[in-house]
């Protein structure tokens, strides 16, 4: 039995799948109703089953289909640039910057159109038949663009986490491209990074070259012109001069020759100046051998002196010993003036020597000007080749420096293609096509406009279901409407059941069935309840009120009363409302038949005959139950619902769009209409599957059948 919530209905609506539920406590809760999803699923599993399968296909062939990709791997080392430990100058100061932006930044640096460019470059991949033929590429357009987007689209890098190593991978359908151009990739990049870290000594180092080249060649060429210059002038350089710079004439030959004659000539002057005060005074020069004669004399004069004053004048002693005296004498006289003679001899000599090396001085002193211009000329540039030599001799210390990228391993040639993959296009697929049909599901719970569960009723009508009727059932109409045992009999007792407690003195009295359109299993609803409550041992009257295109006479197979019935009883003002009324036996209940169809059913519904009819019924019977007219775009049915007590609303699952439904109860409503909930007939076994039975654990795949849908309306 279902059972009903007789509070102000809940907030039922649901959209896509959600429902506002009531929890114990009264508060409401967003809940995904997985269950409609799931269902929904069940009766799509056809559809969902094609597009898993279609799916795997499609990922199947693309693997067949796709070109073979080989993939070659290099491994860098990147490392953090560390401080220069030279005591030089750096042309560059290295930033400060973290590892980890460090890092960022050169493996952006590897993946950077730059590269591309510097790598088709230095391959020369523009006439590389290899690379151009692995990726299908003909002359014409712009061919180094193609390449470096070909370079740039298929170049990946793979950093290594927790370490200063990426693999470099490249991938291309050729394996020997492969691998050349990620070798390439690496070393380029390493030569590049080289090139920024010392590029500026590189360049000052090479323009260094040029340069010192040409200093080379200018001091050999200046050194050539100044001993040129000394050979063709006789001039002779014995030794440097003080002044770096310059070059004295003391320094040549002659200015030698001149310097030595010179002192020669003073020591000539000195010793005729000693000559001459050796003649004067007898006295000769320390170094003079002569010096010995006059010891001698002063010996012989000595012994002179005492012989005499011992022996006389003419002791004979004496006369020999006074010999000796003047002998020594003449002897002394005659040497000083030999030393004076050549003394002057030597010194006139020498003056004439200085005479003639001071005029070959005085005419190579004009040469000597030029000499020194060219010798400074040398020494200027031996200077400057000297300075630039020194500091080439730093920049190569100072761009010695280790490369803090360097190369781990270089890319071997792949032997087997890396692309595609069965295994990971088959899981693609399987995820895309479950993707696929997951959203197929939520598409088709969320623009569903049908009532596909006999809760949508409460959830999004607002309205308690009553009773939920199978599509099917097994025999005739009559047999299943009054066998206690059938489904189609159980479904309405449920119904009836929950019809008791819509108010708190039972059912109502009379009640008024409608439908949004014709069809929708109201006539045999009428027929099922009045029936149940006939049962239940209660004085019934089925009233025919479907005064447009009634069906329940063909329902109940009941021909022949096209006289009576209702209608005459609105038409007429004599008309006996029991003599119109048939007694079914069978079923239990009384009939009032329709009657032949009026003109005008809507003036005979507002009409005040029709409310005595309701009026006379309710004063007659226990249970009173009109079979209306559908809504439609009718008046019928709101006519009659200002007369009777309240309003039963028929439900066909999965036809009517839920937003007429709801229209048609707007409808009710808005005149003063009392709906006290809905009937869901005709719900098929996908519909059973929400879990509505009837207490004896039927299923809804009985009743009756689909070719009566049409005639047991």
């Amino acid at each position: 039995m279902n059972n009903l919530n007789f509070g102000s209905p809940e907030l039922a609506r649901q959209d896509d799948g959600y429902a506002l539920v009531d929890n114990p406590d009264g508060n409401g809760s967003f809940a995904l109703d997985i269950e409609r999803y799931w269902h929904e699923a069940v009766s799509l599993k056809y559809w969902l089953a094609g597009i898993v399968a279609l799916g795997i296909l499609l990922g199947v062939l693309v693997t067949l289909l796709t070109t073979p990709l080989y993939q070659a791997s290099a491994r860098l080392e990147v490392s953090q640039v560390t401080a220069d430990v030279t005591n030089l100058d750096s042309l560059e100061v290295d930033s400060k910057i973290s590892e980890l932006q460090y890092l960022n930044t050169q493996y952006e640096l590897l993946v950077s159109k730059f590269m591309a460019k510097r790598v088709m470059e230095a391959g020369n991949l523009t006439r590389d038949e290899a690379f151009r033929n692995a990726f299908a590429l003909e002359d014409g357009g712009n061919l180094e663009a193609k390449i470096e987007g070909v370079l740039f689209d298929n170049i990946s890098i793979s950093p290594i986490t927790q370490s200063s190593l990426v693999d470099v991978k490249f991938s291309s359908p050729d394996p020997v491209v492969s691998a050349e151009i990620a070798n390439l990739w690496v070393k380029e990049f390493v030569a590049a990074n080289y090139e920024k870290r010392f590029g500026a000594n590189i360049e000052a180092r090479e323009f260094l070259q040029k340069q010192i080249a040409e200093l080379r060649e200018r001091l050999a060429r200046s050194e050539q012109d100044l001993v040129e210059y000394a050979n063709a002038n006789g001039i002779l350089v014995l030794s440097a001069g003080e002044e770096s710079g310059s070059e004295s004439a003391g320094q040549t030959l002659i200015g030698a020759d001149l310097q030595a004659l010179n002192t020669a000539l003073a020591a000539a002057v000195a010793d005729r100046i000693n000559a001459q005060a050796a003649v004067v005074g007898g006295n000769f020069p320390s170094t003079d051998p002569r010096n010995e004669l006059l010891t001698n004399l002063s010996t012989a004069e000595a012994e002179l002196a005492v012989l005499r004053a011992n022996y006389g004048p003419d002791y004979p002693q004496v006369q020999e010993k006074r010999a000796e005296v003047n002998s020594l004498r003449a002897a002394i006289s005659g040497g000083a003036r030999d030393l004076l003679r050549s003394a002057r001899v030597r010194e006139a000599e020498l003056r004439e020597q200085v005479e003639q090396a001071k005029q070959r001085f005085l005419g190579q002193q004009g040469q000597g000007i030029r000499y020194g211009i060219l010798k400074r000329e040398v020494e200027t540039n031996r200077q400057i080749y000297d300075a630039l030599l020194q500091r080439f001799k730093e920049l190569e210390a100072s761009g010695a420096g280790e490369n803090n990228i360097q190369i781990i391993d270089l890319a071997d040639v792949p032997g087997a293609p890396y692309a595609p993959s069965l295994l990971l296009n088959l899981l693609f697929a399987i995820i895309g096509s479950v993707a696929l049909a997951v959203a197929l599901v939520y598409l088709k719970v969320a623009l569903s406009q049908t009532l596909q569960d006999p809760e949508d009723v409460r959830r999004r009508l607002g309205l308690p279901l009553l009773g939920a009727i199978p599509r099917e059932m097994n025999g005739e109409l009559v047999e299943c409407l009054t066998e206690r045992s059938s489904e189609i009999n159980e479904a309405y007792t449920t119904v009836r059941t929950n019809m008791n407690f819509l108010t708190p003195k039972g059912a109502p009295k009379v009640l008024m069935l409608t439908s949004s359109v014709p069809a929708e299993g109201k006539s045999i609803s009428s027929a099922g309840i009045a029936t149940s409550f006939a049962q239940l041992g209660k004085r019934t009257l089925l009233i025919d009120a479907d005064l447009r295109n009634s069906k329940l006479k063909d329902t109940l197979k009941l021909h022949g009363y096209d006289k009576g019935g209702l209608v005459p009883l609105l038409a007429s003002q004599e008309a006996d409302m029991a003599s119109q009324i048939v007694t079914l036996d069978q079923f239990g209940f009384d009939f009032l038949p329709m009657g032949r169809t009026p003109p005008n059913p809507v003036e005979l519904l507002a009409g005040e005959k029709f409310a005595e009819v309701v009026e006379t019924a309710r004063g007659t019977y226990d249970q009173v139950i009109i079979d209306g007219a559908p809504m439609l775009a009718l008046a019928d049915a709101v006519e009659m619902s200002k007369v009777v007590d309240g309003v039963i609303f028929v439900i066909e699952a999965e036809r009517i769009k839920l937003r007429g439904i709801e229209n048609a109860i707007g409808r009710l409503r808005r005149s003063g209409a009392q709906v006290f909930g809905a009937i869901v007939t005709k719900v098929s076994q996908k519909n059973s599957a929400y879990g509505y039975g009837y207490g004896y654990g039927y299923g809804y795949g009985y009743g009756y059948g689909e070719d009566k849908r049409e005639d047991q309306v």
